[in-house]
């Protein structure tokens, strides 16, 4: 926790107004090169990588359609697809999940309920009291603020990579999610030699991909480079395709060019600790058609690709000798899944339709569909009922154009977005959507946001993990399951996990990126204070929570706190969920924003202009850099005054 509590007040009052070598991999010795295959070669070097990595990714994301079936994770639409323990995640947990204490003591590890051991770390897994937990996240804050001004008027050479010879424990993090960008941003270099391991150089503020996708903020404005976040730990550009948890080693393979020949470079690095925070995929629930001709919303590259697909709908549209029902296929928009990234993505193309379409297609406006298919019978699954039904209105008003001609070029009775409730997709054709009632639903782009699945490395580690993880899966549904503690079950703390890859089987918790910013500013914490991560088990096989050294860890006055509300001080606090409450975008300057502020306490609910306002609000402080809070400022004043950019480059 940092200065993003004072941020957040200030933009609340102007919303409603308005090459590091820390860590290089030695490929000549303990991490060889295993091979280098030129797979292009052209006149232009660039699309040569960029077909090269689009490959290499693809070859790495593939899972086959029965792992998509049996490890499904929904988004709002398709709980229903989950046993009872999935089923909970998104409403039981977002409200302060807790704990069931014979469950906890099985996450842990299995031992006997008559053991002392046992018996402390089933008191400590219980939810911690409520005003202790406040009271240990506000000293949490002061810490972190101290830490901060230090930091910030600190020599500069302490920012300077150490050349030191000194052994540190060698760190090795999968991934740049928002898990991942947490740890590294408070895990402390001085101790720890750190390397990021990630096909993408840079964190990318995910909720408003959706705005990316039209148009409302640039691309650029919501990525941070990874170097830029902690100076003093290594970035590799390259994709994790094994663990050996054996020799400790990661191999890794590389997208490498000179002049207009590509190839592909294996390498591996060794680590003392790896951290596994590679996210999650999207899920087809191995539907026909999906993966084929469905644009996803995960990356820079799906928003920039929905981006000019629909630039291309309506100039396709706009040809001469097309019939009006070609015209409506081609502008006829479909968003599977009415979760929180359909609901937002359909919102934010409704504002493009009536913002900037009378200025650059007044006579195309009359075709444009905008279809929200959902196989359950509501929208926005995480939210309460009330504002359920508040999106469902704002999805249902009728269109808002300012320009009267314009307004008179429309039907009598013109609706602009439609909700399909109850209506599972069966297949996705070239250019129809058939629906499980027999439903047949033409279109000119589909965008698919309806599940979250696992990635093949996870797969490949929970099969490494032993019994001990399999036997976890049941709940876990192909996500790595773990202790309180961030330990990946079976790995005996050296690996850790955290995120939409992991899952707490005790106390499951949505897969959301507050999580797992929480998660890995907890875990950093844990290691900055020395804490051993990796006890010896006890005589009857126990394996003890992370144990505080009594030379080497370092306490703090919230440490103190938590060690009164578990009535332990020598074992570390387990992690525990605060919530902050949900948001959602829902179009025409309007948002949904939900704060639970106590655990089973009547949520405090703001809708349209004063959701609106906690919505910019939040996601205008939650960026990371004053540099992205800067640009995505910009963005919304060029927009409020240019509009949205329509150049397909």
């Amino acid at each position: 926790m940092t200065q993003n509590h004072w941020i957040v007040c200030a933009c609340i009052l102007f919303a409603l107004a308005f090459p590091n070598d820390a860590f290089v991999p030695n490929l000549n010795t303990k991490s060889p090169c295993t091979g280098k295959v030129t797979l292009y070669s052209s006149g232009g070097g660039g699309s040569a990588e960029e077909k090269l990595r689009q490959e290499l990714k693809e070859n790495n994301d593939a899972i086959e359609v029965k792992d998509e079936m049996q490890y499904a994770q929904a988004d709002g639409a398709y709980l229903e697809r989950l046993d009872s323990a999935n089923e909970s995640i998104e409403k039981d947990a977002v409200t302060q999940t807790t704990a069931d204490s014979s469950k906890t003591q099985q996450s842990v590890t299995s031992h006997s309920s008559s053991s002392v051991l046992a018996q402390q770390i089933e008191r400590m897994t219980k939810p911690r009291a409520y005003p202790l937990f406040l009271a240990e996240k506000a000293a949490e804050f002061v810490e972190a603020t101290y830490k901060d001004v230090v930091h910030t008027f600190a020599a500069p050479d302490s920012y300077r990579v150490s050349n030191s010879n000194s052994q540190k424990e060698r760190i090795v993090i999968l991934g740049s999610g928002w898990g991942s960008i947490s740890f590294l941003k408070d895990i402390d270099t001085d101790l720890y030699d750190v390397t990021v391991v990630s096909p993408r150089n840079h964190f990318v503020f995910t909720p408003m991909l959706a705005g990316a996708s039209v148009g409302t903020v640039e691309f650029r404005s919501i990525c941070e480079p990874i170097r830029e976040i902690n100076l003093k730990a290594n970035y590799l550009e390259a994709i994790a395709t094994d663990i050996d948890t054996e020799k400790k080693i990661v191999s890794c393979e590389s997208v490498f060019c000179e002049g207009n020949s590509c190839a592909i470079e294996d390498f591996s690095i060794p680590y003392d600790r790896l951290i596994v925070t590679v996210g999650a995929q999207t899920n087809t629930f191995g539907i026909p058609g999906v993966r084929e001709r469905c644009n996803f919303l995960k990356q820079i590259e799906d928003a920039r690709r929905i981006r000019a697909s629909i630039v291309n709908c309506f100039e396709r549209a706009n040809l001469p000798g097309l019939t009006d029902e070609e015209r409506e296929q081609n502008l006829t928009f479909a968003v599977i899944g009415a979760g929180p990234t359909g609901i937002e993505f359909a919102a934010e193309l409704r504002d493009f339709v009536e913002q900037d379409g009378p200025k650059y297609y007044p006579r195309l406006l009359k075709y444009v569909r905008i279809k929200i298919i959902e196989a359950s019978s509501t929208v926005l699954a995480p939210f309460d009922k009330s504002l359920q039904e508040e999106a469902i209105l704002q999805m249902n008003k009728s269109v808002l154009i300012k320009d009267p001609e314009v307004r008179n070029l429309l039907p009598e009775r013109f609706k602009l977005t439609e909700l399909l409730l109850d209506s599972s997709v069966k297949e996705v054709g070239e250019d129809t959507i058939f629906l499980n009632d027999g439903t047949k639903v033409p279109y000119g782009m589909a965008v698919w946001a309806a599940g979250n699945g696992p990635l093949p490395i996870t797969l490949s580690l929970i099969d490494k993990m032993g019994e001990e993880q399999k036997k976890q899966q049941d709940v876990a549904r192909g996500r790595l399951a773990i202790d309180p503690w961030m330990r990946v079950i079976g790995s005996d703390g050296q690996i850790l996990a955290f995120g939409d890859c992991s899952c707490i089987t005790a106390g499951q918790l949505p897969a959301t990126a507050q999580v797992a910013s929480q998660q890995g500013e907890y875990l950093a914490n844990l290691m900055n204070r020395k804490y051993e991560f990796s006890p010896p088990r006890s005589e009857d096989g126990i394996f003890p929570p992370p144990k505080k050294d009594p030379v080497r860890t370092e306490s703090s006055f919230s440490d103190a706190i938590a060690s009164f509300a578990i009535n332990n001080s020598e074992y570390a606090k387990p992690f525990q969920f605060l919530n902050l409450g949900i948001l959602a975008y829902t179009g025409g300057g309007s948002a949904l924003a939900q704060v639970t502020p106590a655990p089973n306490a009547e949520s405090i609910k703001g809708t349209g202009k004063i959701g609106n306002a906690v919505w910019r609000s939040v996601y205008l402080s939650k960026q990371v850099s004053w540099r992205n809070r800067l640009l995505v400022l910009n963005d919304w004043t060029k927009r409020q005054l240019f509009g949205r950019d329509v150049t397909r480059i």
